[in-house]
């Protein structure tokens, strides 16, 4: 097994280990300091791939700010230990074997598909990748990049109006 493949398997387990922690842990804060550690492991990832300009925007942009934005809403909102209640029933008798037939399924098909093998035969057209995102981001998807500014400038006057009303 080579470096790059070793790396892949140990930061896909870690970002595994990180979402599952952030789904047990109780505690609201755990579980974002849980996201954050996900996010780092996928910038990794994408370093694997050859993604660079993906990786530091993934460490830029969620991993620091979105997360950070995170963290201060929760502690704005003094979110405190999660109350657990036997309510949907449903979700655990439905929801444990779905997610074990998931796994199997994946396992399956993991096990079916050639290590190392090429995901596609395409050649890669010679040229500056951030540069070709950047002329699709603000040509040709610049509404829904405009869209999503301004949901996510409603998302954060919500917050503050939620934590305001309480003081």
């Amino acid at each position: 097994m080579t470096l790059p493949i070793i790396l892949f398997f140990v930061f896909a387990a870690i970002a595994v280990i990180g979402a599952l922690m952030m789904i047990f842990f109780r505690e609201p804060i755990h579980s974002a300091l849980a996201l954050i550690l996900v996010m780092v492991a996928l910038a990794v990832l994408y370093l694997l791939l050859g993604a660079e300009f993906i990786a530091a925007v993934q460490i830029i942009v969620y991993a620091g700010a979105v997360m950070v934005l995170f963290v201060f809403v929760i502690m704005l909102l003094n979110a405190g230990e999660e109350e657990r209640t036997n309510i949907s029933k449903l979700a655990h008798y439905v929801g444990w074997p779905l997610g074990i037939f998931l796994t199997v399924e994946l396992v399956y098909w993991m096990l079916r598909a050639p290590i190392g093998a090429r995901a596609t035969t395409a050649t890669i057209a010679p040229g500056d990748p951030t540069r070709d995102l950047s002329m699709l981001l603000f040509r040709s998807y610049l509404f829904p990049f405009e869209i999503t500014s301004i949901l996510i400038l409603i998302a954060l006057i919500g917050a503050l109006v939620l934590a305001k009303r309480d003081s």
